[in-house]
């Protein structure tokens, strides 16, 4: 029987080793066409107008230079539209995370009137386009003063977020059995400190992954931005990036310096995204099965 079975086993074995090798192969190609337009937008960061504008591509930067980073780091908008990105990410993903986590406790440690309706409300606000809310953004940013405005760019970014962030956090409160808490009420701990100490720990990773996901769609979002921050003054940096591209095309456009810009832009979230993609995975995966 063992000798019957021996080259079948072998064969069903060495089919599955090749399956296996045939869709790492895809799957490394599939990665590499993704990454080749960041790896030429840096690429060409380095490279002169004359040595772009060749018909030879030149797909290794060496004997590059930094003038084009210099360029963009001398323009007078770029550090101004820098600290603007940065105050309201992180205005936005401080509030979101607080309004979220507050959220996800209410509609998955208690029962109240509504509580499924506010649930189906979460999803059905997503899926509202942007664009059809503009208009009234616009004149409720402008009746209270906030247009060209950090705090009201926020505000507007904080409430975008929430609703996926309250989803998201809901599947890992509901996650945590109660029973935890309560054991640790009965050893001597209040609600306040059996919460802290037990459940909050056990939450750190949708905390994470609900921060990355505010993070990237503040840093990134670019048509609230237009047309909430009107000035110069209030530019983002998106905003400013499309500038700096209009600039350089009213005298050629110079696409080193375009494409330092953008990498100026891009790579600081590319690089943090790389170092918590494996927690942010556990979060949302986790909160999807946990929910």
């Amino acid at each position: 029987m063992s000798r019957i079975l021996g080259p079948a086993s072998s064969r069903h074995s060495t089919r599955g080793s090749t399956r296996r090798s045939v869709l790492t192969v895809v799957a490394v190609i599939v990665a590499l066409v993704w990454a080749f337009p960041v790896y030429w937008m840096v690429n060409s960061a380095f490279l002169d107008k004359v040595t772009l504008q060749s018909s030879t591509p030149t797909f290794l930067s060496f004997g590059g230079s930094f003038d084009n980073f210099a360029t963009v780091f001398g323009d007078a908008g770029f550090v101004r539209a820098l600290g603007i990105s940065l105050a309201v990410t992180l205005v936005t993903v401080a509030a979101a995370i607080v309004i979220a986590f507050l959220g996800a406790l209410a509609i998955s440690r208690f029962r109240f009137r509504g509580r499924r309706s506010f649930i189906l409300a979460l999803l059905l606000i997503q899926m509202l386009p942007a664009e059809g809310l503009f208009i009234a953004q616009y004149k409720m940013m402008s009746s209270v003063g906030l247009l060209n405005n950090v705090l009201g760019l926020a505000l507007l970014y904080t409430a975008a977020v929430v609703p996926f962030t309250v989803w998201m956090l809901r599947g890992f409160v509901a996650g945590v059995p109660v029973e935890l808490e309560e054991a640790a009420m009965v050893d001597g701990l209040s609600r306040t400190k059996a919460f802290l100490r037990i459940t909050f720990p056990l939450l750190a990773p949708g905390l994470v992954a609900s921060g990355v996901y505010a993070f990237l769609q503040a840093w990134n979002e670019f048509t609230v931005a237009l047309v909430v921050m009107t000035e110069e003054q209030s530019r983002t940096l998106p905003l400013w990036l499309r500038g700096f591209v209009q600039a350089s095309a009213t005298r050629e456009t110079d696409w080193g310096q375009v494409m330092a810009a953008s990498t100026v832009v891009a790579v600081p979230v590319i690089i943090f995204f790389l170092v918590v993609q494996g927690r942010m995975s556990n979060g949302l995966v986790g909160g999807a099965v946990k929910g």
